[in-house]
């Protein structure tokens, strides 16, 4: 593997899925300013998430609607009939 190409400030953040509010931990270097308090007691930086696997039609076999800022509005305008 070629040094000096993988970030070092990696760290436990919490994902939180917020159109399910489904939230799991993993490590990660991304940035965030929010902290959470796990189900161990500790507290970690907390990453909100618009959707994951609890919530993509793919993986769910549903189809929900999340209209975010009205990207569906949006959409329907310029390429509806």
């Amino acid at each position: 593997m070629k040094e000096g190409i993988h970030p070092t400030n990696f760290r436990l953040v919490v994902f939180r899925d917020m159109s399910c509010d489904h939230s799991f931990i993993t490590r990660s270097c991304v940035d965030t300013k929010e902290t959470v308090k796990w189900e161990d007691g500790n507290e970690y930086p907390l990453y909100k998430l618009e959707i994951s696997n609890k919530s993509h039609p793919f993986f769910t076999g549903k189809q929900n609607l999340i209209d975010t800022a009205g990207r569906i509005d949006k959409f329907k305008k310029r390429y509806g009939k």
